[in-house]
Protein backbone atom coordinates (compact mmCIF):
# COMPACT_ATOMS: atom_id res chain seq x y z
CA UNK A 1 0.00 0.00 0.00
CA UNK A 2 1.36 3.42 -0.99
CA UNK A 3 1.39 6.48 1.28
CA UNK A 4 -1.43 8.10 -0.72
CA UNK A 5 -3.62 5.01 -0.52
CA UNK A 6 -3.04 4.80 3.23
CA UNK A 7 -4.59 8.27 3.50
CA UNK A 8 -7.71 7.14 1.62
CA UNK A 9 -8.04 3.72 3.26
CA UNK A 10 -11.29 2.91 5.03
CA UNK A 11 -9.24 1.64 7.95
CA UNK A 12 -6.67 -0.87 9.12
CA UNK A 13 -6.60 -4.63 9.64
CA UNK A 14 -4.32 -6.96 11.55
CA UNK A 15 -4.13 -10.67 12.11
CA UNK A 16 -3.27 -11.57 15.70
CA UNK A 17 -2.29 -15.24 15.87
CA UNK A 18 -1.84 -16.59 19.37
CA UNK A 19 0.38 -19.67 19.61
CA UNK A 20 0.36 -21.66 22.83
CA UNK A 21 0.88 -25.27 23.91
CA UNK A 22 1.27 -26.19 27.60
CA UNK A 23 4.55 -27.61 28.87
CA UNK A 24 4.62 -31.19 27.62
CA UNK A 25 8.33 -31.94 27.29
CA UNK A 26 9.02 -35.38 28.81
CA UNK A 27 5.46 -35.51 30.15
CA UNK A 28 3.83 -38.22 28.07
CA UNK A 29 3.50 -38.64 24.31
CA UNK A 30 0.18 -40.01 23.09
CA UNK A 31 -2.68 -39.25 23.31
CA UNK A 32 -1.60 -36.35 25.55
CA UNK A 33 1.79 -34.75 26.02
CA UNK A 34 4.65 -34.09 23.61
CA UNK A 35 2.49 -34.91 20.60
CA UNK A 36 0.58 -31.66 21.21
CA UNK A 37 3.76 -29.69 20.49
CA UNK A 38 4.85 -31.93 17.62
CA UNK A 39 1.46 -31.79 15.87
CA UNK A 40 1.27 -28.02 16.17
CA UNK A 41 4.83 -27.58 14.91
CA UNK A 42 4.36 -29.92 11.94
CA UNK A 43 0.88 -28.81 10.95
CA UNK A 44 0.85 -25.11 11.91
CA UNK A 45 4.16 -23.45 12.84
CA UNK A 46 6.37 -24.85 10.06
CA UNK A 47 3.81 -24.43 7.23
CA UNK A 48 3.01 -20.92 8.51
CA UNK A 49 6.68 -19.97 8.68
CA UNK A 50 7.25 -21.26 5.16
CA UNK A 51 4.31 -19.30 3.82
CA UNK A 52 5.33 -16.09 5.59
CA UNK A 53 8.95 -16.39 4.45
CA UNK A 54 7.72 -17.02 0.89
CA UNK A 55 5.64 -13.83 1.01
CA UNK A 56 8.60 -11.89 2.38
CA UNK A 57 10.94 -13.27 -0.29
CA UNK A 58 8.41 -12.24 -2.95
CA UNK A 59 8.46 -8.70 -1.61
CA UNK A 60 4.83 -8.70 -0.47
CA UNK A 61 4.61 -5.71 1.95
CA UNK A 62 2.69 -7.34 4.77
CA UNK A 63 2.68 -7.09 8.56
CA UNK A 64 0.91 -9.17 11.19
CA UNK A 65 1.14 -10.05 14.89
CA UNK A 66 2.03 -13.49 16.26
CA UNK A 67 2.20 -14.04 20.01
CA UNK A 68 4.27 -16.99 21.21
CA UNK A 69 3.82 -17.92 24.84
CA UNK A 70 7.12 -18.23 26.73
CA UNK A 71 6.45 -21.87 27.63
CA UNK A 72 5.97 -22.61 23.93
CA UNK A 73 9.09 -20.65 22.99
CA UNK A 74 11.08 -22.81 25.39
CA UNK A 75 9.77 -26.03 23.88
CA UNK A 76 10.26 -24.92 20.26
CA UNK A 77 13.85 -23.98 21.08
CA UNK A 78 14.66 -27.14 23.04
CA UNK A 79 17.14 -29.53 21.37
CA UNK A 80 15.35 -32.61 22.68
CA UNK A 81 11.99 -31.42 21.33
CA UNK A 82 13.50 -30.50 17.94
CA UNK A 83 14.98 -34.00 17.72
CA UNK A 84 11.56 -35.45 18.49
CA UNK A 85 10.01 -33.20 15.84
CA UNK A 86 12.35 -34.44 13.12
CA UNK A 87 11.55 -38.03 14.03
CA UNK A 88 7.81 -37.25 14.19
CA UNK A 89 7.69 -35.72 10.70
CA UNK A 90 9.83 -38.52 9.25
CA UNK A 91 7.46 -41.07 10.78
CA UNK A 92 4.46 -39.35 9.16
CA UNK A 93 6.28 -39.42 5.82
CA UNK A 94 7.04 -43.13 6.22
CA UNK A 95 3.46 -43.94 7.25
CA UNK A 96 2.24 -42.14 4.14
CA UNK A 97 4.67 -44.15 1.99
CA UNK A 98 3.31 -47.36 3.51
CA UNK A 99 -0.21 -46.15 2.72
CA UNK A 100 0.79 -45.55 -0.91
CA UNK A 101 1.88 -49.16 -1.18
CA UNK A 102 -1.19 -50.45 0.67
CA UNK A 103 -3.67 -48.50 -1.46
CA UNK A 104 -1.79 -49.39 -4.65
CA UNK A 105 -2.09 -53.09 -3.82
CA UNK A 106 -5.80 -52.77 -3.07
CA UNK A 107 -6.53 -50.69 -6.17
CA UNK A 108 -7.66 -47.67 -4.13
CA UNK A 109 -6.35 -45.04 -6.55
CA UNK A 110 -8.12 -42.16 -4.79
CA UNK A 111 -6.55 -42.66 -1.40
CA UNK A 112 -3.23 -43.52 -3.05
CA UNK A 113 -3.17 -39.99 -4.53
CA UNK A 114 -3.91 -38.44 -1.14
CA UNK A 115 -1.20 -40.58 0.46
CA UNK A 116 1.27 -39.19 -2.10
CA UNK A 117 0.12 -35.70 -1.01
CA UNK A 118 1.18 -36.58 2.54
CA UNK A 119 4.50 -38.11 1.43
CA UNK A 120 5.43 -34.97 -0.48
CA UNK A 121 4.24 -32.62 2.21
CA UNK A 122 6.20 -34.25 5.02
CA UNK A 123 9.34 -34.59 2.91
CA UNK A 124 9.00 -30.86 2.17
CA UNK A 125 8.55 -30.03 5.86
CA UNK A 126 11.73 -31.88 6.78
CA UNK A 127 13.61 -30.03 4.06
CA UNK A 128 12.26 -26.65 5.21
CA UNK A 129 13.16 -27.34 8.82
CA UNK A 130 16.69 -28.57 8.12
CA UNK A 131 17.81 -26.44 5.20
CA UNK A 132 15.70 -23.30 5.08
CA UNK A 133 15.41 -22.73 8.83
CA UNK A 134 18.68 -24.30 9.94
CA UNK A 135 16.99 -26.90 12.13
CA UNK A 136 15.24 -24.32 14.33
CA UNK A 137 11.85 -22.65 14.63
CA UNK A 138 12.40 -19.73 17.00
CA UNK A 139 15.14 -18.42 14.71
CA UNK A 140 12.75 -18.50 11.77
CA UNK A 141 10.23 -16.37 13.66
CA UNK A 142 12.99 -14.02 14.77
CA UNK A 143 14.18 -13.61 11.18
CA UNK A 144 10.70 -12.54 10.05
CA UNK A 145 10.58 -9.98 12.84
CA UNK A 146 14.03 -8.63 12.05
CA UNK A 147 13.04 -8.29 8.38
CA UNK A 148 10.06 -6.16 9.45
CA UNK A 149 7.19 -8.45 8.44
CA UNK A 150 6.00 -9.89 11.75
CA UNK A 151 5.73 -8.47 15.24
CA UNK A 152 6.27 -11.36 17.63
CA UNK A 153 4.66 -10.79 21.01
CA UNK A 154 4.96 -12.60 24.30
CA UNK A 155 2.64 -13.62 27.14
CA UNK A 156 2.67 -14.69 30.77
CA UNK A 157 5.30 -17.36 31.43
CA UNK A 158 3.07 -20.45 31.56
CA UNK A 159 -0.21 -18.86 30.45
CA UNK A 160 -1.50 -18.55 34.00
CA UNK A 161 -5.09 -17.38 34.48
CA UNK A 162 -4.07 -14.13 36.16
CA UNK A 163 -7.43 -12.77 37.45
CA UNK A 164 -7.75 -15.74 39.84
CA UNK A 165 -4.27 -15.37 41.34
CA UNK A 166 -4.35 -14.51 45.03
CA UNK A 167 -0.87 -12.94 45.09
CA UNK A 168 0.16 -10.01 42.92
CA UNK A 169 3.76 -11.14 43.29
CA UNK A 170 2.80 -14.21 41.27
CA UNK A 171 1.14 -12.10 38.57
CA UNK A 172 4.31 -10.01 38.37
CA UNK A 173 6.47 -13.15 38.17
CA UNK A 174 4.41 -14.55 35.29
CA UNK A 175 4.65 -11.28 33.36
CA UNK A 176 8.32 -10.60 34.12
CA UNK A 177 9.43 -14.11 33.21
CA UNK A 178 7.41 -13.87 30.01
CA UNK A 179 9.35 -10.76 29.05
CA UNK A 180 12.72 -12.22 30.19
CA UNK A 181 12.20 -15.32 28.03
CA UNK A 182 11.22 -13.22 25.05
CA UNK A 183 14.29 -10.99 25.38
CA UNK A 184 16.54 -14.05 25.50
CA UNK A 185 14.93 -15.57 22.39
CA UNK A 186 14.39 -12.46 20.29
CA UNK A 187 17.12 -10.08 21.41
CA UNK A 188 14.82 -7.13 22.11
CA UNK A 189 11.92 -6.04 24.26
CA UNK A 190 8.43 -7.17 23.23
CA UNK A 191 5.95 -4.59 21.98
CA UNK A 192 2.80 -6.70 22.30
CA UNK A 193 1.56 -8.93 25.10
CA UNK A 194 -1.11 -11.63 25.16
CA UNK A 195 -3.14 -11.72 28.36
CA UNK A 196 -3.72 -15.47 28.83
CA UNK A 197 -7.26 -16.41 27.79
CA UNK A 198 -7.83 -12.68 27.10
CA UNK A 199 -8.59 -12.65 30.84
CA UNK A 200 -8.71 -9.14 32.27
CA UNK A 201 -9.02 -7.95 35.87
CA UNK A 202 -9.57 -4.30 36.81
CA UNK A 203 -8.25 -2.92 40.08
CA UNK A 204 -9.99 -4.51 43.07
CA UNK A 205 -9.98 -4.11 46.84
CA UNK A 206 -8.63 -7.15 48.67
CA UNK A 207 -10.06 -8.64 51.86
CA UNK A 208 -7.58 -6.50 53.79
CA UNK A 209 -8.83 -3.32 52.12
CA UNK A 210 -5.68 -2.90 50.07
CA UNK A 211 -6.40 -2.03 46.44
CA UNK A 212 -4.85 -4.49 44.00
CA UNK A 213 -3.86 -2.90 40.68
CA UNK A 214 -5.44 -3.69 37.32
CA UNK A 215 -3.56 -6.09 35.07
CA UNK A 216 -2.34 -3.35 32.75
CA UNK A 217 -0.16 -2.13 35.63
CA UNK A 218 1.97 -5.28 35.43
CA UNK A 219 2.20 -5.10 31.63
CA UNK A 220 3.05 -1.39 31.68
CA UNK A 221 5.90 -2.05 34.12
CA UNK A 222 7.60 -4.03 31.33
CA UNK A 223 7.24 -1.22 28.73
CA UNK A 224 4.87 -3.19 26.52
CA UNK A 225 2.88 -1.14 23.98
CA UNK A 226 -0.35 -3.13 23.57
CA UNK A 227 -2.33 -6.10 24.89
CA UNK A 228 -5.51 -7.85 23.76
CA UNK A 229 -8.95 -8.55 25.24
CA UNK A 230 -12.20 -10.04 24.02
CA UNK A 231 -14.86 -7.99 22.25
CA UNK A 232 -17.19 -7.69 25.24
CA UNK A 233 -14.42 -6.36 27.49
CA UNK A 234 -14.28 -3.30 25.25
CA UNK A 235 -17.98 -2.99 24.51
CA UNK A 236 -18.97 -3.22 28.18
CA UNK A 237 -16.29 -0.75 29.24
CA UNK A 238 -16.50 2.98 29.91
CA UNK A 239 -14.53 5.29 27.61
CA UNK A 240 -13.12 8.55 28.95
CA UNK A 241 -14.56 10.56 26.04
CA UNK A 242 -18.09 9.45 26.80
CA UNK A 243 -18.55 7.70 23.45
CA UNK A 244 -19.97 4.18 23.20
CA UNK A 245 -16.92 1.88 23.26
CA UNK A 246 -16.20 0.01 20.04
CA UNK A 247 -13.84 -2.84 19.16
CA UNK A 248 -12.96 -0.81 16.03
CA UNK A 249 -11.11 1.65 18.29
CA UNK A 250 -7.99 1.35 20.40
CA UNK A 251 -7.85 2.79 23.91
CA UNK A 252 -5.38 3.44 26.69
CA UNK A 253 -6.04 0.85 29.39
CA UNK A 254 -7.12 2.62 32.59
CA UNK A 255 -4.61 5.19 33.78
CA UNK A 256 -1.72 3.54 31.92
CA UNK A 257 -0.09 4.39 28.61
CA UNK A 258 -0.55 0.82 27.36
CA UNK A 259 -3.00 0.41 24.50
CA UNK A 260 -5.68 -2.27 24.52
CA UNK A 261 -7.21 -3.85 21.41
CA UNK A 262 -10.40 -5.89 21.38
CA UNK A 263 -10.99 -8.94 19.22
CA UNK A 264 -13.32 -8.20 16.31
CA UNK A 265 -16.21 -10.58 16.77
CA UNK A 266 -17.35 -10.72 13.13
CA UNK A 267 -13.87 -11.48 11.81
CA UNK A 268 -13.45 -14.17 14.46
CA UNK A 269 -16.84 -15.78 13.84
CA UNK A 270 -16.39 -15.95 10.08
CA UNK A 271 -13.38 -18.23 10.54
CA UNK A 272 -13.83 -19.99 13.88
CA UNK A 273 -17.62 -20.43 14.05
CA UNK A 274 -18.94 -23.94 13.33
CA UNK A 275 -20.47 -22.66 10.09
CA UNK A 276 -17.41 -20.61 9.12
CA UNK A 277 -14.96 -21.41 6.36
CA UNK A 278 -13.36 -24.53 7.92
CA UNK A 279 -16.74 -26.26 7.78
CA UNK A 280 -16.83 -26.12 3.98
CA UNK A 281 -17.71 -29.55 2.64
CA UNK A 282 -14.57 -29.77 0.45
CA UNK A 283 -12.11 -29.30 3.31
CA UNK A 284 -10.40 -32.18 5.08
CA UNK A 285 -12.32 -33.76 7.94
CA UNK A 286 -10.31 -33.50 11.16
CA UNK A 287 -12.06 -36.20 13.17
CA UNK A 288 -11.72 -39.18 10.76
CA UNK A 289 -8.45 -41.11 10.75
CA UNK A 290 -7.27 -44.21 8.90
CA UNK A 291 -7.20 -47.13 11.32
CA UNK A 292 -3.71 -48.28 10.26
CA UNK A 293 -1.71 -45.11 9.60
CA UNK A 294 -3.70 -42.50 11.51
CA UNK A 295 -3.67 -40.22 8.44
CA UNK A 296 -6.83 -38.42 7.31
CA UNK A 297 -8.46 -39.37 3.99
CA UNK A 298 -11.95 -37.91 4.23
CA UNK A 299 -13.55 -34.50 3.72
CA UNK A 300 -16.23 -32.67 5.71
CA UNK A 301 -18.80 -33.80 3.08
CA UNK A 302 -21.83 -32.26 4.83
CA UNK A 303 -22.92 -30.55 8.02
CA UNK A 304 -24.68 -33.57 9.49
CA UNK A 305 -22.96 -36.45 7.71
CA UNK A 306 -21.81 -39.14 10.19
CA UNK A 307 -18.08 -39.89 10.24
CA UNK A 308 -18.66 -43.36 8.78
CA UNK A 309 -20.32 -41.83 5.71
CA UNK A 310 -17.79 -39.14 4.84
CA UNK A 311 -16.60 -38.86 1.23
CA UNK A 312 -12.95 -39.14 0.26
CA UNK A 313 -10.82 -36.00 0.42
CA UNK A 314 -9.48 -34.23 -2.70
CA UNK A 315 -6.55 -31.93 -1.83
CA UNK A 316 -6.53 -30.04 -5.15
CA UNK A 317 -10.11 -28.72 -5.11
CA UNK A 318 -9.92 -28.14 -1.35
CA UNK A 319 -6.90 -25.85 -1.60
CA UNK A 320 -8.49 -24.05 -4.56
CA UNK A 321 -11.51 -23.38 -2.38
CA UNK A 322 -9.37 -21.29 0.00
CA UNK A 323 -9.02 -18.62 -2.71
CA UNK A 324 -12.76 -18.02 -2.84
CA UNK A 325 -12.96 -17.87 0.95
CA UNK A 326 -10.00 -15.45 1.05
CA UNK A 327 -11.71 -13.20 -1.51
CA UNK A 328 -14.93 -13.26 0.54
CA UNK A 329 -13.10 -12.48 3.78
CA UNK A 330 -11.25 -9.48 2.33
CA UNK A 331 -14.48 -8.16 0.87
CA UNK A 332 -16.17 -8.51 4.27
CA UNK A 333 -13.35 -6.67 6.02
CA UNK A 334 -13.49 -3.83 3.49
CA UNK A 335 -17.27 -3.52 3.93
CA UNK A 336 -17.00 -3.51 7.73
CA UNK A 337 -14.28 -0.87 7.76
CA UNK A 338 -16.19 1.28 5.26
CA UNK A 339 -19.36 1.01 7.32
CA UNK A 340 -17.55 2.01 10.50
CA UNK A 341 -15.93 5.00 8.83
CA UNK A 342 -19.27 6.09 7.36
CA UNK A 343 -21.05 5.85 10.73
CA UNK A 344 -18.30 7.30 12.93
CA UNK A 345 -16.32 9.54 10.64
CA UNK A 346 -13.16 7.80 11.85
CA UNK A 347 -10.81 5.18 10.48
CA UNK A 348 -11.07 1.98 12.48
CA UNK A 349 -8.98 -1.08 13.17
CA UNK A 350 -10.22 -4.64 12.80
CA UNK A 351 -8.17 -7.17 14.78
CA UNK A 352 -8.81 -10.75 13.64
CA UNK A 353 -7.67 -12.73 16.69
CA UNK A 354 -7.30 -16.52 16.52
CA UNK A 355 -5.47 -19.41 18.09
CA UNK A 356 -2.66 -19.98 15.59
CA UNK A 357 -3.22 -23.74 15.73
CA UNK A 358 -6.53 -23.32 13.87
CA UNK A 359 -4.50 -22.88 10.70
CA UNK A 360 -3.05 -26.17 9.46
CA UNK A 361 -3.81 -28.30 12.52
CA UNK A 362 -7.57 -27.96 12.93
CA UNK A 363 -8.11 -26.52 9.45
CA UNK A 364 -5.68 -28.31 7.13
CA UNK A 365 -6.04 -25.74 4.34
CA UNK A 366 -6.02 -22.77 6.73
CA UNK A 367 -2.45 -21.62 6.11
CA UNK A 368 -3.18 -21.39 2.37
CA UNK A 369 -6.29 -19.30 3.14
CA UNK A 370 -4.36 -16.98 5.46
CA UNK A 371 -1.58 -16.58 2.89
CA UNK A 372 -4.04 -15.55 0.19
CA UNK A 373 -5.78 -13.10 2.53
CA UNK A 374 -2.44 -11.47 3.39
CA UNK A 375 -1.45 -11.27 -0.26
CA UNK A 376 -4.75 -9.63 -1.23
CA UNK A 377 -4.73 -7.18 1.66
CA UNK A 378 -1.11 -6.15 1.16
CA UNK A 379 -2.04 -4.63 -2.22
CA UNK A 380 -5.54 -3.44 -1.26
CA UNK A 381 -6.22 0.26 -1.85
CA UNK A 382 -8.79 0.57 0.92
CA UNK A 383 -7.26 -1.56 3.71
CA UNK A 384 -4.05 -0.83 5.56
CA UNK A 385 -2.49 -4.16 6.59
CA UNK A 386 -0.49 -3.71 9.77
CA UNK A 387 0.52 -5.29 13.05
CA UNK A 388 -1.02 -4.28 16.36
CA UNK A 389 1.99 -2.52 17.91
CA UNK A 390 2.78 -0.55 14.76
CA UNK A 391 -0.84 0.56 14.55
CA UNK A 392 -0.95 2.02 18.07
CA UNK A 393 2.42 3.69 17.51
CA UNK A 394 1.09 5.37 14.36
CA UNK A 395 -2.41 6.03 15.74
CA UNK A 396 -2.14 6.85 19.44
CA UNK A 397 -5.39 6.10 21.31
CA UNK A 398 -7.43 9.26 21.83
CA UNK A 399 -9.28 8.00 24.91
CA UNK A 400 -8.79 5.68 27.84
CA UNK A 401 -11.16 2.92 28.90
CA UNK A 402 -12.16 1.29 32.19
CA UNK A 403 -13.00 -2.35 31.50
CA UNK A 404 -14.92 -4.93 33.53
CA UNK A 405 -13.54 -8.31 34.50
CA UNK A 406 -13.82 -10.84 31.68
CA UNK A 407 -12.20 -13.41 29.40
CA UNK A 408 -12.80 -15.14 26.09
CA UNK A 409 -14.12 -18.19 27.94
CA UNK A 410 -17.49 -19.75 27.19
CA UNK A 411 -19.51 -17.21 29.18
CA UNK A 412 -16.99 -14.39 28.94
CA UNK A 413 -16.07 -14.73 32.64
CA UNK A 414 -13.89 -16.89 34.92
CA UNK A 415 -16.23 -19.89 34.87
CA UNK A 416 -14.25 -21.95 32.34
CA UNK A 417 -11.37 -21.97 34.85
CA UNK A 418 -13.26 -21.68 38.17
CA UNK A 419 -16.22 -24.04 38.55
CA UNK A 420 -17.38 -27.11 40.47
CA UNK A 421 -14.80 -29.29 38.68
CA UNK A 422 -11.84 -27.01 39.30
CA UNK A 423 -12.56 -25.10 42.52
CA UNK A 424 -10.27 -27.48 44.48
CA UNK A 425 -7.26 -26.38 42.42
CA UNK A 426 -7.19 -22.70 43.34
CA UNK A 427 -6.51 -23.07 47.09
CA UNK A 428 -3.56 -25.32 46.13
CA UNK A 429 -2.23 -22.60 43.83
CA UNK A 430 -2.80 -19.87 46.44
CA UNK A 431 -0.95 -21.81 49.17
CA UNK A 432 1.96 -22.40 46.83
CA UNK A 433 2.09 -18.71 45.91
CA UNK A 434 2.13 -17.62 49.55
CA UNK A 435 4.78 -20.20 50.45
CA UNK A 436 6.91 -19.23 47.45
CA UNK A 437 6.75 -15.60 48.48
CA UNK A 438 7.98 -16.42 52.02
CA UNK A 439 10.76 -18.71 50.83
CA UNK A 440 11.96 -16.24 48.18
CA UNK A 441 12.16 -13.43 50.75
CA UNK A 442 14.29 -15.59 53.07
CA UNK A 443 16.55 -17.06 50.38
CA UNK A 444 18.11 -14.04 48.72
CA UNK A 445 21.58 -15.02 49.90
CA UNK A 446 21.20 -18.71 49.01
CA UNK A 447 24.02 -20.36 47.09
CA UNK A 448 24.84 -23.76 45.58
CA UNK A 449 22.24 -26.52 45.86
CA UNK A 450 19.90 -24.35 47.89
CA UNK A 451 19.85 -21.62 45.29
CA UNK A 452 19.22 -24.22 42.57
CA UNK A 453 16.35 -25.64 44.64
CA UNK A 454 14.78 -22.19 45.12
CA UNK A 455 14.92 -21.51 41.41
CA UNK A 456 13.38 -24.90 40.60
CA UNK A 457 10.70 -24.17 43.19
CA UNK A 458 9.72 -21.13 41.13
CA UNK A 459 9.66 -23.18 37.93
CA UNK A 460 7.32 -25.71 39.52
CA UNK A 461 5.08 -22.89 40.80
CA UNK A 462 4.88 -21.38 37.31
CA UNK A 463 4.04 -24.77 35.80
CA UNK A 464 1.43 -25.37 38.50
CA UNK A 465 -0.23 -22.05 37.61
CA UNK A 466 -0.85 -22.89 33.94
CA UNK A 467 -4.41 -22.08 32.83
CA UNK A 468 -4.37 -25.26 30.74
CA UNK A 469 -4.92 -27.63 33.64
CA UNK A 470 -8.31 -26.23 34.80
CA UNK A 471 -9.32 -25.63 31.18
CA UNK A 472 -8.71 -29.25 30.16
CA UNK A 473 -10.57 -30.50 33.24
CA UNK A 474 -13.55 -28.24 32.52
CA UNK A 475 -13.80 -29.20 28.85
CA UNK A 476 -13.08 -32.88 29.49
CA UNK A 477 -10.62 -32.93 26.59
CA UNK A 478 -7.84 -34.40 28.71
CA UNK A 479 -9.18 -34.20 32.25
CA UNK A 480 -7.26 -37.13 33.76
CA UNK A 481 -3.99 -36.00 32.20
CA UNK A 482 -4.50 -32.40 33.34
CA UNK A 483 -5.26 -33.46 36.91
CA UNK A 484 -2.19 -35.72 36.93
CA UNK A 485 0.03 -32.89 35.69
CA UNK A 486 -1.37 -30.44 38.22
CA UNK A 487 -0.85 -32.84 41.12
CA UNK A 488 2.68 -33.71 39.93
CA UNK A 489 3.77 -30.08 39.92
CA UNK A 490 2.08 -29.49 43.27
CA UNK A 491 3.91 -32.48 44.78
CA UNK A 492 7.24 -31.37 43.35
CA UNK A 493 6.69 -27.89 44.71
CA UNK A 494 5.89 -29.28 48.19
CA UNK A 495 8.96 -31.54 48.17
CA UNK A 496 11.28 -28.70 47.18
CA UNK A 497 9.71 -26.25 49.63
CA UNK A 498 10.14 -28.69 52.52
CA UNK A 499 13.78 -29.27 51.57
CA UNK A 500 14.49 -25.55 51.45
CA UNK A 501 12.68 -24.75 54.70
CA UNK A 502 14.48 -27.56 56.57
CA UNK A 503 17.80 -26.71 54.92
CA UNK A 504 18.14 -30.36 53.85
CA UNK A 505 18.61 -30.17 50.08
CA UNK A 506 18.80 -33.38 48.08
CA UNK A 507 21.08 -32.17 45.30
CA UNK A 508 20.51 -35.22 43.10
CA UNK A 509 16.71 -34.77 43.30
CA UNK A 510 16.99 -31.09 42.38
CA UNK A 511 19.34 -31.84 39.49
CA UNK A 512 17.08 -34.58 38.13
CA UNK A 513 13.98 -32.39 38.40
CA UNK A 514 15.73 -29.44 36.77
CA UNK A 515 16.69 -31.66 33.82
CA UNK A 516 13.09 -32.84 33.46
CA UNK A 517 11.26 -29.54 34.02
CA UNK A 518 13.96 -27.46 32.35
CA UNK A 519 11.80 -24.53 31.32
CA UNK A 520 13.12 -20.95 31.90
CA UNK A 521 16.86 -21.53 32.55
CA UNK A 522 17.23 -17.85 33.51
CA UNK A 523 14.58 -17.93 36.24
CA UNK A 524 15.64 -15.95 39.31
CA UNK A 525 13.51 -15.52 42.43
CA UNK A 526 15.49 -12.42 43.48
CA UNK A 527 14.37 -10.66 40.30
CA UNK A 528 10.90 -12.11 39.90
CA UNK A 529 9.52 -12.49 43.43
CA UNK A 530 11.60 -10.92 46.19
CA UNK A 531 11.30 -7.24 45.45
Amino acid sequence: MTQSSRLTAHGSFTFVLHAHIPYARMHGRWPHGEEWVLEAAAETYLPLLSALHDLADEGVPYRLTITLTPVLQEQLGDSYMLEQLRAYIADLRDRARADVERFSRSGDAHRERVAWHYVERHAWLLDELEHRFGGGIIGAFRALQERGFVDVGTSAATHGYLPLFERDSSIAAQVRQGVRTYRRNFGRAPRSFWLPECAYRPSIAGDDGVVRPALETFVAAEDVRVFFVDTHSIEKGRASDGAVPSAFRTYRAGASDVAVIGRNHDAFKQVWWQYGYPGDFAYREFHSKDEQSGLRYWCVTGADVPLAEKAYYEPGPAFERTKEHARHFVMMIEEQLAAYRASSGQRGLMAAVYDAELFGHWWWEGVAWLTDVVRRMASHERIELTDAASYVEAHAPAASIEMPRGSWGIDGDDSTWMNDKTAWMWPVIARAQRRLERIAAKSRAATGDKRAAVHQLLREALLLESSDWPYLITTGEAAAYAELRFREHAERFETLASMIESDAIDGAYVEDLTARDNVFPDVDTDELIAR
